[in-house]
């Protein structure tokens, strides 16, 4: 089992200048404390292998929303926690490595650990993965709490029992405990719900008002997922969906 992670990469950058001038940037240059632990660029994830359109362990972000959230991050960093990115700017070419997974229903490898109650050809219907996904816009990230002075580890798998009796698995990679694990396709991991105890709900929404406060807007079906709310990319232009890889 792989957890494609680091913290407070480094590197020389490789965003061409056309990309540049779109205002892109990669999130170290922005704030390189930052942890990262990029799910798609390793097999830890639900379609079981790496996805498309991932080769490095590089956050990239448009340059609004990396700076928004420095904001964020410095601002939990005085409660004792810090940020971990599992994903944010995702190339078209990763959405249509999902849309093929989404039709291959032999590969059902990861079910347990991700859509264990739903049907895969579900996942589009629900809202969990999207044909056009707002991360090709560039300014949504998928994003969890980490205690300070903590950094990701290798994933071990628990057990635990919601409030209406079915029990999921949770993927212990170190982060803050929010009741779901990331990429959970499951009602327990909408935002506000009542299967998870008031302690989880409570740090959820702890994330979602941090994120609120500096410019991020939550979607109800997942407590990980935040866009900028004045993203330069609007939604409604085809224009604003890009396909460059990570790297």
């Amino acid at each position: 089992m792989m957890i494609a992670s680091c913290t407070y990469f480094e590197s020389k950058g490789e965003l061409t200048p056309a990309i540049r001038e779109k205002g892109f940037v990669y999130l170290h240059e922005i704030d390189p404390t930052i942890h990262v632990s990029l799910r798609y660029l390793g097999d830890e994830n639900f379609v079981g292998k790496p996805v498309d359109g991932y080769e490095k362990p590089v956050v990239i972000l448009t340059k609004q929303a990396a700076e928004a959230l420095k904001k964020v991050h410095v601002a939990v960093k005085k409660d004792g926690y810090s940020l971990v990115v599992y994903d944010a700017y995702r190339p078209q070419q990763a959405v249509d490595h999902f849309v093929r997974w989404g039709k291959d229903v032999k590969s059902q490898s990861k079910k347990a650990r991700y859509y264990p109650r739903i049907d895969k050809d579900q996942v589009f219907d629900l809202g969990y993965v999207a044909t056009k996904s707002g991360h090709s816009r560039g300014s949504t990230v998928d994003l969890a709490l980490i205690k300070n002075g903590f950094v990701p580890h290798e994933i071990i798998e628990k057990k635990r029992t919601l409030a209406d009796g079915f029990t999921i698995v949770i993927l212990d990679d170190g982060t803050v405990d929010m009741g779901s694990s990331f990429d959970l396709f499951d009602l327990a991991s909408h935002t506000k719900n009542e299967l998870i105890s008031p302690e989880h709900q409570k740090l959820r929404l702890y994330l979602k008002n941090m994120m609120d406060q500096h410019g991020f807007k939550n979607i109800a079906e997942e407590w990980w997922h935040f866009t900028l709310k004045n993203e330069p990319f609007p939604a409604d232009q085809e224009s604003s969906y890009f396909n460059f890889p990570v790297k």
